[in-house]
């Protein structure tokens, strides 16, 4: 269950008849069983790889924990039918989830499945810092440099990735996921784990940007957000409100900024290259 893709040998057709084709990768998705103190808190369609990082990242991006060590115990337990990340949780914590409690049973890269609030669901994303300025060029490098990063994707392509860049450093971690909502927690939850400040960085996506991804991204504290598809309208105006520099449609010969554009600057007046 654990293995993240299984190669399989479809049926190959060209120009309307059956062809000898080769085998192919394809992604692994299983049930995720996200569970505190024994109850479960939501189950999420995902790709079986990284799960301790999506535990932690999902508790963070939930507002469940504020920091990993919040978190007593994380065990991943397979079963017949799925994969429990089961945590534990000190008293005061589990005191504020059973107040917030909600269940919910989510399809591959669904972020709101269950929330019975109009108001958590466009909650107000946390301010990011200021954070440094970056060059156009060092936007593309960054965007460029993710490819060869994304060791799944290559082999099957069908998942998404969110990575974390850092100046002076580049691109220190990546992780891939069929739900673009999984590969940010991910990322946040692996950031979290090795103590890593993204105060001065960018977080990378190869997704579409919506509301989900601009809070999962302040949660990170990630100033810049740049994603090779389009934003929506509201995750706009959350990036705004949050102080954020949204960056999309990053293409090999350029980009578009929607807010923030006070980061983004050419290569000869970069702070940082």
């Amino acid at each position: 269950m654990t293995h993240s893709r299984r190669t399989l040998a479809p049926q190959t057709w060209r120009h309307g008849a059956p062809v000898r084709g080769a085998a192919r990768d394809v992604p692994e998705e299983a049930p995720l069983a996200l569970t505190f103190n024994r109850e479960t808190y939501a189950v999420m369609m995902g790709t079986p790889a990284d799960l301790e990082d999506f535990a932690v990242g999902f508790s963070l991006s939930e507002g469940i924990v504020r920091r990993p060590g919040d978190i007593e115990r994380l065990e991943v337990l397979e079963h017949d039918n799925g994969i429990e990340l089961r945590m534990d949780l000190a008293a005061p914590h589990l005191a504020a989830l059973t107040s917030r409690r909600r269940r919910m049973l989510g399809p591959t890269g669904c972020g709101l499945c269950g929330i019975d609030s109009l108001a958590e669901a466009v909650r107000a994303p946390r301010m990011v810092p200021e954070g440094a300025i970056v060059s156009a060029a060092t936007i593309v490098r960054a965007v460029r440099d993710i490819a060869p990063l994304q060791t799944l994707n290559r082999a099957t392509h069908a998942v998404h990735a969110a990575a974390l860049w850092l100046p002076g450093r580049g691109v220190v971690l990546l992780r891939e996921d069929v739900g673009r909502h999984n590969a940010l927690d991910k990322l946040v939850g692996a950031a979290a784990r090795a103590g890593l400040d993204a105060s001065a960085g960018m977080v990378l996506l190869t997704s579409r940007v919506s509301i989900e991804m601009v809070q999962k991204a302040a949660i990170l504290g990630a100033p810049i957000l740049v994603a090779v598809s389009a934003p929506t309208a509201h995750a706009v105006r959350l990036a705004e409100a949050a102080g954020m520099t949204l960056v999309a449609v990053a293409r090999a010969d350029g980009f578009e900024v929607f807010c923030g554009g006070h980061r983004v600057v050419p290569e000869s007046r970069a702070h940082v290259a």
